[in-house]
């Protein structure tokens, strides 16, 4: 089976001499289809980093990187804005919605980018919104959405390409406790349908959650468990 993320030997590095800093020191890892995977770290360990390389958002400075059997690290511009829009569906804590537009507009975007005709990216766009639990807020602009409305509409965003990878960043910084639950449940659940999930954060509780909890620290990785409560 490809291995949806495969990270060889990746350093990044910034500066030269010996004012370079390595924000990723050899680092290798892969993550199978279907895991649910949690990537814990203090501030400058790299986990940032790391998410930014998976994303296809930064490139690598040696090492390689295959994102669902895809060499990224040997992309241009153009082909990796390709794969990231395909391949990888993104969810920030800032939410990033389109304001002044309603819901629907906003989980339909990325199918428009990718030239899906309007009947087709309505249905998918109306699917994922049903999903995340939005079938009866699909008119609402942001700010008509609680939070946790919002981040479920982000969810449904990413979800509507249906991406190999779901990959979400710090995804309940913005949120109360009763909305981090249900952000949580609503990951169990996209995982429980075979997604491969990716959740970068600094928060034990998000982690807990997760049935493989990965450990960085200056740049390198310094555990990698199955969570046992998880996979039980």
């Amino acid at each position: 089976m490809t291995a949806v993320i495969d990270v060889r030997n990746v350093i990044k590095r910034y500066g030269v001499g010996d004012a370079a800093i390595f924000a990723l020191n050899d680092v290798s890892l892969s993550i199978e289809q279907g895991e649910y995977v949690a990537i814990m770290g203090p501030s400058g360990s790299g986990k940032s980093t790391l998410m930014n390389i998976m994303g296809a958002l930064d490139n690598v400075t040696a090492g390689e990187y295959f994102l669902d059997g895809i060499d990224v690290s040997s992309l241009g511009e153009n082909e990796l804005s390709i794969v990231r829009g395909r391949k990888i569906g993104f969810i920030f804590q800032s939410f990033n919605l389109v304001p002044r537009t309603s819901a629907l507009a906003n989980v339909e975007l990325p199918l428009a980018y990718q030239g899906i005709k309007l009947k087709e990216r309505r249905m998918r766009a109306l699917k994922a919104l049903d999903l995340v639990g939005l079938s009866d807020r699909v008119n609402h602009e942001p700010t008509e959405l609680s939070g946790g409305q919002q981040q479920r509409a982000a969810v449904a965003r990413a979800l509507v390409t249906r991406p190999a990878l779901l990959l979400a960043d710090e995804p309940t910084g913005a949120l109360d406790s009763k909305s981090t639950e249900d952000l949580l449940d609503l990951f169990d659940q996209i995982n429980e349908a075979g997604r491969t999930v990716v959740v970068i954060t600094h928060e034990n509780d998000v982690a807990a959650r997760a049935k493989r909890i990965i450990r960085m620290r200056d740049g390198k990785i310094i555990e990698d468990v199955l969570n046992a409560k998880k996979i039980a």
